[in-house]
């Protein structure tokens, strides 16, 4: 990651994040959005990409998100109140899911017309396993963000499993293919939720977003 933080920004960030952070709603449906009162950022991802594991260690809690080893588990659009700073907002994972065809077809529906709509969406991170990097539905939500002119960055998750030459090979495939993407933020994050890599820094990128 190129972005440096000072001391302070860090101390900061790891204040607010120590702070209220509440579940407030799950979302089924855009007209069940709360008032577009505060700014938002938006995590996605393909099912299983460690979402929920990656809120709970930012926010230092072990259950203010649902995490499971089944894909799908988040079935709505998850939104947490960050001090009355900011909405976090977890969404359904896509591509592979245990469920039929039809809940996958509407999650994808929901999904997109909530990222093309949403006026206070400052930016969206989507979560890509640092294993398996991007993967076909994950360019996908990158060409519908292009189109709706929503900024997005690409954190890595589960660095910790994957050797250094390894994520830095992915690393490079990731900038070479995020280069024909206009909204998308050239810097990547590695994280990882067991060894809290990367955590201090995306607290202060999410931060950003809540001044």
């Amino acid at each position: 990651m190129d972005e440096e933080f000072s001391k302070t920004e860090l101390e900061t960030a790891r204040k607010i994040f120590a702070g209220s952070c509440d579940f407030m709603l799950g979302v089924v449906a855009l007209k069940g959005l709360p008032d577009a009162n505060l700014p938002e950022v938006a995590f996605a991802g393909r099912s299983n990409v460690g979402k929920s594991s990656l809120l709970n260690t930012l926010t230092g809690r072990n259950s203010l998100a649902r995490t499971s080893n089944t894909p799908g588990r988040t079935q709505e659009l998850n939104y947490f109140n960050l001090g009355d700073r900011l909405y976090m907002v977890d969404m359904p994972g896509y591509g592979y899911a245990k469920v039929s065809k039809e809940k996958i077809k509407s999650w994808t529906n929901l999904i997109f017309d909530y990222l093309r709509g949403r006026p206070t969406l400052r930016c969206v991170f989507i979560l890509i396993d640092a294993r398996h990097g991007l993967k076909p539905t994950d360019i996908e939500l990158m060409e519908v963000l292009d189109k709706s002119a929503v900024s997005y960055r690409i954190i890595l998750t589960k660095a910790d499993k994957v050797k250094s030459q390894g994520l830095e090979a992915v690393t490079e495939k990731i900038k070479q293919a995020i280069k024909d993407h206009g909204a998308a933020y050239p810097d990547i994050l590695y994280t990882s939720s067991i060894k809290a890599t990367g955590i201090p820094e995306l607290r202060c990128i999410i931060n950003s977003y809540g001044e």
